[in-house]
């Protein structure tokens, strides 16, 4: 039975998060507007883009804002466009027949999306070029994220890119860039974007209604607005809180309340996420912390109530930092072999909550 258009979900939002196509500003990422803008302004306007950084940084929120500038004339010089614009609202509603955006496509077999960007995809896009043409003006495609082109789609795309056609940008999301083609990565100017700072990621979150557990989020998601969209759909913050309590009991472990915690993680995933992904990135955020504790002092921003006091106990020098880091690179091996041999969730979990509360530091750090 095919799947009806509504209910397909988009492949580049993040569950429980509106659309980066909704933002009515990007808040950051200063430097990579300026160069932007001024590259157009200079009639030097490249005709491929490589928007690269960390998963959540708002890279797909600047493609799309740069995607309604230039549909919409290039009017401002911080690349906001007018909301009322007909461009703009038609981008809004995708319908703008200067864009397409190139993401996985749904599986109608398999009931979800695909797990690649696969060559179809773009000769969608090639297809899209040729129709848009008569349109007049610049045509835009937003590939996002291009990390997941097979290969026959990133070969495909390479030769769009040796061979563009004349006033079409094209706009690259990239988690990894070392993961595609040198070829492809030559071809393109490149945008690097960064992780943004507090008072960055707390005006985003307050416009997104997330006024009082900004901060925490901020602290927790490491400067990724996706990241802390997602801990908030998924009730993260509670979560983190629980884990920082747990480990509060120490030396002492509370091994009930540590089977409790790690039972979450066998929930199926859903619209809001993946449960025992949740725990892992939690686990992983929480040794992070410990390790840079240890060496930069407990974090000014907490992302839990007591987070701070038991950090300067559990971490309280570059002795025990070093461990820290050496357990996070240990779990995050555990994990990915988890993973991949399809283990219980919960137990998994178990085991590695288990194997830090053993951790010599922990254990020394009684007081």
């Amino acid at each position: 039975m095919k799947t009806a258009p509504e209910d397909i979900p988009e492949a580049d939002r993040v569950p429980g998060a509106p659309h980066p196509r909704e933002a009515r500003r990007v808040l950051g990422h200063d430097a990579a507007r300026r160069d932007f803008v001024s590259a157009a302004r200079g009639g030097r306007l490249h005709h491929a883009w490589l928007l690269c950084g960390p998963r959540g940084v708002g890279k797909a929120t600047l493609a799309w804002a740069i995607a309604k500038w230039v549909l919409s004339g290039m009017a401002s010089d911080d690349l906001t466009s007018d909301p009322e614009s007909p461009e703009t609202r038609r981008v809004l509603a995708l319908s703008e027949p200067r864009l397409t955006v190139i993401r996985r496509p749904w599986d109608d077999k398999a009931g979800r999306l695909s797990a690649q960007i696969t060559v179809d995809e773009i000769r969608r896009l090639l297809s899209f070029f040729h129709m848009s043409a008569a349109e007049g003006g610049h045509r835009v495609a937003i590939i996002d994220a291009a990390d997941d082109m097979n290969t026959a789609a990133a070969n495909a795309l390479l030769k769009v890119l040796e061979e563009p056609p004349a006033r079409t940008l094209i706009l690259l999301v990239a988690h990894q860039p070392s993961g595609l083609l040198p070829t492809i990565r030559s071809r393109c100017r490149t945008l690097r974007l960064s992780p943004l700072a507090a008072p960055q990621m707390g005006a985003i979150l307050s416009d997104m209604g997330l006024h009082e557990d900004a901060q925490a989020l901020a602290a927790l998601s490491d400067g990724s607005v996706g990241e802390a969209l997602r801990l908030a759909g998924q009730d993260g913050l509670d979560r983190y809180q629980a884990l920082v309590d747990l480990f509060a009991t120490l030396p002492r472990l509370d091994r009930l309340a540590a089977a409790e915690w790690s039972s979450a993680a066998a929930g199926r995933a859903g619209a809001e996420g993946d449960p025992f992904d949740l725990a892992i990135t939690l686990l992983d955020r929480f040794v992070a912390r410990l390790a840079r504790a240890g060496l930069m002092g407990a974090p000014l921003d907490q992302a839990a109530r007591g987070e701070a006091a038991l950090m300067a106990r559990l971490s309280p020098d570059d002795l025990a930092a070093r461990h820290w880091a050496e357990a996070q690179a240990s779990l995050s091996a555990r994990a990915r072999a988890g993973r991949a041999v399809n283990i219980d969730p919960a137990a998994l979990v178990l085991d590695m909550v288990l194997q830090l509360a053993q951790s010599p530091p922990a254990r020394a750090a009684t007081a």
